[in-house]
């Protein structure tokens, strides 16, 4: 049986058995509903930069609202990918790495992410930012498919939106305690209220720390371990019906183990599946970053028209450190290669600052016709440098914008840095407008220019680039067409077409003939920006009278130039490549039911059918799936509501996710088997709303698999059973 034949037959399992569990809960609601009749949270959404009733906007979105935020446990981004169709996302290496699947589309280590990262309408600038706590958090949107139309640049794959809790015109506030296993202590809360008539405000802040749990067993320390500070402001003043001012400042550090990888061949493996093997390094590695984010949102209504300014600024640094290749607990001088052969020590520095603006302008609500046009800027500037030394067995230097000289901890072998001034703008427009009271035809489009200047900064005693100086401009226009029609009971059907794109950039200067001496040639300096187009039909369903909604979407999507990492262990290189056509062929389907008045259950399933159409630096993949897409994802849920004690709700929370059969390499050299994780949750609220407990564990069954493999068998293990209990008081 073929793969995709099996994945066909796990879904239309899957399908059975929540078509049947469907059919048990309109029986037991309609038998019900004569009695009681209970009306669905009718749940809005800015996908289309305004609010409009998620069952008539044309495009595949999945939402969790503050309740679900809450009943499901969601502190981090993995929280909410994992419980979204066709969505994955992989945690390695450092707390800026997150490598993020969404329907076929993929993140690679040093690339731009799949999806636009919106936080309270104002996009996120580095893929670094995306992976930290979510916390004080009122919605999270994600948008699926190419959004260029709609968020620029990037969004090849699809948005994610994410709504911070508004400042309140009365006091109020929360506080939060968490302890769990691996020695976390966590500390969360909030304060909210009014400065003056006009002027709101709201403190958030929250602390965590996390001995870890992962050994290296050479050392005998843990490697996993973390620890977080976050702190954020928002201030809303609105001093008429005309006119608000929207600004929010954010700082965030975060320090944490890194680069805690296994070389497998060492031990005479060479397999994604094999966790046995323990970390033993003979260096912790480490990763400090921190992040400064600040934006002002100003909205005046003119007459029938929105005109919205946005200006943001962002900063963000970010030092990681650890083992070189082979990852072993030897020196360079017994390295198992031979005295100063590899075994070495290497570092990582990331700079970047950012400013942008935005300037819109949104028609009213009301009319048939409806629009948004604007303009938008960006201005970036980011540093990096790669740093490999020998290992003498005193630790490891801190490099950042020069190579350390004569040093006796760590005598440089590479040091590959460079600035890169980066510049883009776009204009854009969207129309909607209703054909009929039931049908609406939606039309957008945006240019985006991407200009990239890099210069070698690398001393020319370790680079003979040393100074170079290359532009290239990147560009695209992205265009999108939808159709939604609602005149069917409690059911809207949509199609939609759009293209987007992801730009190309530069890898670090003479990377490519560094690659060719390692016997990896084909490999360029420069990496062609990635386009896709995408064809996507689906419908949606709501029944409010018996507490049932769901959705479901077939799509088509072909990829030009698709980004792919490499990584040359010998040089401690980190290489951008192209692939030249990729097929993406799948659907999805998710719902969420009342199957009786105290059982909720929900769930979802996606599935893509991926191929390399073409690929010039190794022909011999073509044929072969994707690297970082599983085949499928599965995901089941069921919530029991009761009150075991009283004047307290309990709302027990079970959930299965399964994650299919997934290469990382497009050669296709090894694949990770379907993995299956349960979460839990426990939670008692007191009916006064005041106090709330739950108890809580993920990976529940203690799976253990890679959380990532690299092609030559670089491992990195996944973190194990985590469990832990949350208290809460509410300010009301």
């Amino acid at each position: 049986m073929s793969i995709f034949s099996r994945v066909i037959t796990a879904g239309a399992c899957v399908t059975a058995t929540i078509s049947n569990l469907l059919l048990v809960s309109f029986s037991l609601q309609a038998e019900e509903s004569e009695l009681q009749e209970s009306e669905m949270e009718v749940i809005e959404v800015t996908s289309r930069q305004r609010k409009e009733n998620i069952q008539e906007v044309p495009m595949a979105i999945t939402v969790f609202g503050e309740q679900d935020i809450e009943d499901l446990g969601i502190e981090r981004a993995a929280d909410f990918i994992s419980l979204t169709p066709n969505m994955t996302m992989v945690e390695a290496q450092n707390a800026g790495t997150s490598f993020i699947t969404i329907r076929g589309l993929t993140q690679v280590r040093n690339g731009e992410s799949p999806v636009a990262i919106s936080v309270d309408g104002v996009l996120q600038i580095s893929p670094n930012q995306f992976n930290q706590d979510l916390y004080d958090i009122a919605q999270i949107e994600i948008l699926k498919g190419p959004q260029g139309a709609l968020y620029g640049r990037n969004a090849i794959g699809g948005a994610i939106n994410i709504t911070t809790k508004a400042p309140t015109d009365e006091l109020t506030g929360y506080a939060e305690l968490d302890l769990g296993n691996g020695g976390l202590k966590a500390l969360s809360g909030a304060i909210s209220g009014p400065m003056t008539d006009t002027l709101n405000y709201r403190i958030t802040a929250s602390y965590k720390d996390f001995d870890g749990l992962i050994d290296n067993v050479y050392l005998n320390e843990k490697v996993d371990f973390q620890q977080d500070k976050n702190i954020r402001g928002r201030f809303i003043w609105q001093p008429n019906d005309d006119f608000s001012a929207d600004l929010r400042i954010a700082r965030g550090e975060t320090e944490g183990g890194a680069v805690n990888y296994i070389y497998q061949p060492l031990f005479g493996i060479n397999d994604a599946n094999d966790a046995s093997l323990n970390i033993e390094a003979n260096n912790l590695g480490e990763n400090d970053r921190q992040i400064t984010s600040a934006s002002l949102k100003l909205d005046w209504n003119i007459s029938d028209v929105t005109a919205g300014l946005i200006l943001s600024a962002d900063e963000l640094t970010e030092f990681l450190s650890g083992d070189q290749f082979p990852y072993s607990r030897n020196t360079s001088a017994t390295s198992p290669f031979g005295p100063n052969v590899f075994d070495g020590v290497q570092t990582q520095y990331l700079d970047t600052s950012s400013q942008s603006a935005e300037l819109r302008f949104t028609s009213d609500d009301d009319s048939d016709l409806r629009w948004i046009a604007g303009l938008y800027y960006l201005q970036t500037d980011r540093f990096i440098s790669s740093f490999n030394g020998l290992d003498l067995g005193k630790g490891i230097p801190r490099v950042e914008k020069t190579p350390p000289l004569n040093d006796d901890i760590s005598p440089a072998t590479v040091f590959l840095a460079d600035s890169n001034d980066n510049q883009s703008y776009a204009v854009f427009a969207q129309l909607n407008y209703d054909l009929t009271d039931t049908q609406e035809l939606s039309i957008s489009g945006r240019y985006d220019s991407d200009t990239r200047e890099q210069t070698n900064r690398a001393p020319v005693s370790f680079d003979s680039n040393s100074g170079e100086v290359r532009e290239e401009t990147f560009s695209k226009f992205q265009p999108k067409v939808s159709y939604v029609y609602t005149g069917l009971p409690n059911l809207s059907l949509y199609a939609n077409f759009s293209e987007g794109f992801r730009s190309g950039g530069f890898n670090q200067s003479g990377v490519g003939d560094l690659a060719a001496s390692a016997g990896l040639s084909g490999v360029s300096d420069l990496y062609k920006a990635e386009e896709s187009s995408n064809f996507e039909l689906g419908i949606k369903g709501l029944y409010p009278d018996i507490s049932t909604r769901f959705n479901a979407s077939l799509f088509n999507t072909s990829i030009d130039n698709q980004h792919y990492f490499v990584f040359v262990g010998s040089l401690g290189a980190q290489v951008l490549t192209n692939i030249d056509e990729v097929s993406l062929i799948g659907g999805e389907f998710d719902f969420k039911t009342e199957l009786h008045d105290n059982i909720d259950l929900y769930g979802s399933f996606g599935i893509t059918d991926s191929e390399i159409k073409a690929y010039s630096l190794n022909p011999a993949d073509v044929g072969n799936k994707a690297p970082y897409v599983p085949e499928y994802t599965v995901n089941l849920g069921a919530q029991f509501h009761a009150e075991l004690f009283s004047g307290w709700l309990s709302t027990l929370t079970l959930d299965w996710e399964q994650r299919g059969e997934q290469y990382w390499d497009p050669s296709n050299t090894s694949a990770r088997d379907a993995i299956n994780l349960v979460n839990a949750r426990l939670g008692f609220n007191r009916d006064e709303g005041d106090w709330s407990v739950n108890l809580w564990a993920k990976n529940l069954g203690n799976e253990e698999y890679l959380a990532e493999w690299v092609l030559g068998g670089f491992a990195h293990p996944a973190q194990e059973r985590t469990f832990g209990i949350e208290l809460r008081w509410n300010m009301e």
